[in-house]
């Protein structure tokens, strides 16, 4: 099986309603569907790269490659844990994970995105927790920051109640307009106090070494 020679394949994180774990070509295609199906109101716009603007047939191609890239450029200096969110054996979004020199730095951080139909239902925060879990827990992350435009309530929302405190903010441009960014950070403790969700994690021991542990 591929999973012997590249295990994070073989990993999962378990709530008690979610499956993350990293797609398959039939997982993938699902996501790509999620993804054409919707994502946020065409008005509004909370990704600083705006990757839903993009034509259907193109939307579709570079969601496909970007999953791939990903995995063909992970190194345990450098990687980017790309999962899909499976509810009730539905794809619904995708959680990332992401790290530069995490045995030196023990810092993580996340993006995610949920179809606009799965919103609203606290799986933003459900799947969120899934991967701090795996940070903290199962690697021993010190810290783990996110960021997010100040329109993004829903993402804003699910950091606070997480325990990420304010990091400052910058500013970017989309859409040709200039936004403002709000970084958050989540130290250890922080996690440790506002944890709420169970999550178990298998095949989570070969991986070790492809996270730089």
């Amino acid at each position: 099986m591929l999973a012997d020679h590249f295990p994070v394949l073989g990993l999962r994180l378990r709530t008690s309603r979610l499956e993350l774990r990293v797609p398959d070509h039939d997982d993938l295609s699902a996501l790509i569907e999620v993804a054409l199906r919707g994502v946020h109101p065409p008005e509004v716009m909370p990704f600083r790269i705006p990757w839903t603007d993009r034509e259907p047939a193109e939307l579709a191609r570079g969601l496909a490659q970007h999953h791939w890239r990903m995995w063909a450029q992970w190194s345990p200096d450098s990687w980017c844990l790309l999962l899909c969110v499976v509810h009730d054996g539905v794809v619904v979004g995708s959680q990332a994970l992401q790290s530069r020199a995490f045995a030196v730095t023990r810092e993580v951080s996340s993006a995610s995105w949920l179809g606009q139909a799965h919103q609203g239902q606290g799986i933003g925060t459900e799947m969120r927790a899934a991967v701090l879990h795996l940070a903290f827990a199962g690697l021993g992350a010190r810290e783990a920051v996110t960021a997010a435009t100040e329109g993004n309530a829903a993402s804003l929302a699910v950091s606070r109640k997480l325990g990420y405190a304010p990091d400052g903010k910058q500013r970017d441009v989309v859409r040709g307009e200039a936004v403002v960014e709000q970084r958050l950070r989540l130290t250890r403790a922080d996690w440790e106090r506002h944890r709420t969700v169970d999550v178990t994690i298998d095949g989570l021991a070969p991986s070790l070494p492809l996270f730089g542990l």
